[in-house]
């Protein structure tokens, strides 16, 4: 099977070729449930995670550790049928959200959501969520951002695969220098995630917003919704190994994300971050003019 990720992170996709094994890894080696415990579902011996959602409450889990730098991945397979209003969401974060995509037809990987979160007011996050449609509609990816607290920086790309019909590979990479995607430009005044962070991923109803501005909502006669999740496996620098607020020795270069061959995006996959925001981008924070008159710092960094 090929793997093809896309890392949607911050500004814009970046598209680098990793190649990890996948390590046969159970759900409880390194992640918990964190809530809705009665909705989330253990499958084929702890390989396997399904997440509900009804009208009462959604579910979710995190990894049990926190992360200062690693190589992130999880499989997902999103809830089918009339999902419109529907929030599937994969993030890092003091709590982590991080979600990212395998696609048919395409030579690239496509990382996609983490909502890197810390918890109060100067919190770091990296979100990632996928906005569920009606049947027969393309699903939306939406990306944001928070650095020391400062956010308002999403992106939105209407998929062009159909996430729901089988699992497809998330996969993130972070060092000092880049989350696949997202430029460390702390030197020039933009924020940059600074703090351990964890991996989390929820199912939940975002009917106020996620389809169609809120215009749409869910349709409850379709539920239970169900996302399932797989490969567990982390490749990361943990707290437990090296437990400071910088994290320096998450930046060693003994831990193979942090060699100088994933410091940049060389020019073939520049050009295929392009290629990918040119067809698929339908909304990007640096180009609203309306929020933004001038517009912020790190859209000068892309």
């Amino acid at each position: 099977m090929q793997y093809y990720y896309f890392p949607i992170f911050f500004f814009f996709f970046f598209f680098f070729e990793v190649f990890a094994a996948d390590n046969i890894t159970r759900f409880h080696d390194k992640y918990e449930i964190t809530w809705g415990n009665d909705r989330v579902f253990s499958l084929n011996q702890d390989t396997q995670i399904q997440l509900s959602m009804d009208a009462s409450s959604g579910s979710g889990f995190r990894s049990k550790l926190g992360y200062g730098t690693g190589f992130f991945s999880l499989r997902i397979k999103l809830p089918d049928k009339d999902s419109a209003g529907v929030v599937t969401a994969y993030y890092v974060n003091i709590s982590i959200y991080l979600i990212i995509c395998l696609i048919s037809g395409f030579r690239l990987k496509i990382m996609m959501a983490w909502q890197l979160t810390s918890e109060g007011n100067k919190h770091d996050e990296l979100d990632f969520e996928f906005l569920g449609n009606k049947q027969g509609k393309p699903i939306t990816l939406q990306t944001n951002v928070f650095a020391a607290g400062v956010g308002n920086r999403e992106q939105r790309f209407l998929l062009w695969f159909d996430p729901t019909a089988d699992f497809h590979n998330y996969r993130l990479l972070w060092n000092q220098h880049q989350i696949v995607v997202f430029k460390n430009n702390k030197d020039t005044g933009v924020g940059y995630p600074s703090q351990a962070m964890k991996i989390e991923a929820s199912l939940w109803d975002g009917d106020s917003w996620a389809t169609d501005g809120g215009r749409t909502k869910t349709n409850w006669t379709s539920a239970p919704f169900k996302a399932h999740f797989q490969g567990f496996d982390i490749s990361g620098c943990s707290k437990s190994d090296h437990d400071s607020n910088t994290n320096q020795e998450c930046f060693s270069p003994k831990y193979w994300w942090n060699s100088e061959k994933y410091w940049t995006l060389d020019s073939k996959q520049k050009g295929q971050l392009e290629n990918v925001r040119n067809k698929y981008m339908n909304y990007d924070y640096c180009s609203d003019r309306h929020r933004y008159p001038v517009p912020p710092p790190d859209c000068l960094h892309q």
